[in-house]
């Protein structure tokens, strides 16, 4: 079983000023003769970290990794201002340009996926190949399956809470009723429903590792990441409903990857089946025991054998 290569330390890293508001963090690592990748990190609202860097072969990609707006090391955190899909698809092309690449291999799972997808859609000549990760369509009944019907059957008691700080009247519309609590201006109020929100999101994606509680030492990047993913959420992600698969045509020929633990439940396998129909010419790897999250064993065994072989076939 394939495991993640050893730890390394970013090259180089800066701060970019992208616009007024915002400055992103962007870090670079690997071979700076490889072939480039951009790591899409998931959330929306959570950020990189050490361990992605890791999914590559540090002697054959060239590995750049950021922080999308609002979250972990770009500032300022948890800034929902001009914080739209379409900023974040602004800043990807930013960050090629600005390190002089071409086109380069694009990965990404979640909600990485998403923005994957539709990079590729909005800049075809940009992109080397896809390798894609519990992949998430970003459509209505994607959002429900989180927050109105679906995981709730699975996770009936976890469910119970989650709808506890919300009166029955407003339940018709969890996201919605979420979005006011969190974005409300209710400093004890946001806490209640970010951690709520939270413990059912941890629930959802982690059940397969048994650990499923926010921790409460830092409760104040709870509620960035809270912030960020009910603004995406409460915003229907930015995008008209079904714009991915409406705009499979506008995919490149190039080498696409795809990789879904069948364990899911956040992100249930049929999205990636929907991509893989859509893309003949595309891979679906099922992993049997895997689960959402990229740093499961059988996921990280996957994940790595997928950035592996594109390697040689890009190489080829």
């Amino acid at each position: 079983m394939k495991t993640l290569y050893p730890e390394i330390q970013p090259s180089r890293n800066e701060h970019i000023a992208v616009d007024a508001v915002h400055s992103i963090y962007q870090e670079e690592s690997g071979n700076p003769g490889g072939i480039p990748v951009v790591f899409l990190h998931g959330g929306p609202g959570s950020g990189s970290s050490e361990n992605h860097r890791r999914y590559f072969n540090p002697d054959k990609y060239r590995i750049i990794n950021f922080d999308q707006r609002g979250c972990n090391r770009s500032m300022p955190r948890g800034e929902i201002k001009n914080n739209t899909t379409q900023d974040l698809l602004a800043d990807i092309e930013l960050i090629r340009e600005r390190l002089g690449i071409d086109a380069w291999l694009v990965f990404g799972g979640s909600w990485g996926s998403t923005l994957g997808l539709l990079y590729a859609q909005a800049y075809p000549d940009r992109v080397l190949g896809l390798i894609l990760r519990g992949s998430f369509l970003a459509r209505q009944a994607d959002l429900d399956w989180f927050a109105r019907y679906g995981a709730n059957r699975i996770f009936a008691d976890a469910w119970e809470e989650f709808l506890r700080p919300i009166p029955e009247a407003e339940r018709g519309d969890l996201v919605a009723a979420y979005y006011r609590r969190v974005h409300g201006g209710d400093p004890e109020q946001q806490l209640e429903a970010a951690r709520a929100w939270s413990t059912w999101a941890a629930k959802v994606v982690t059940y397969t590792l048994g650990v499923y509680e926010p921790g409460e030492e830092d409760r104040e990047k709870m509620v960035h990441e809270v912030s960020i993913e009910t603004h995406y959420a409460g915003h229907r992600y930015f995008i008209e409903e079904n714009r991915i698969l409406d705009n499979m045509h506008r995919i490149p020929q190039v080498p696409v990857h795809l990789i879904h633990g069948r364990r899911d439940l956040l992100c249930p396998l049929a999205s990636s089946w929907t991509l893989h129909r859509a893309l003949p010419d595309s891979t679906l790897e099922i992993v049997r025991e895997g689960g959402h999250l990229a740093g499961e064993a059988p996921m990280i065994d996957a994940l790595v054998r997928a950035t592996d072989t594109m390697a040689r076939e890009l190489k080829g």
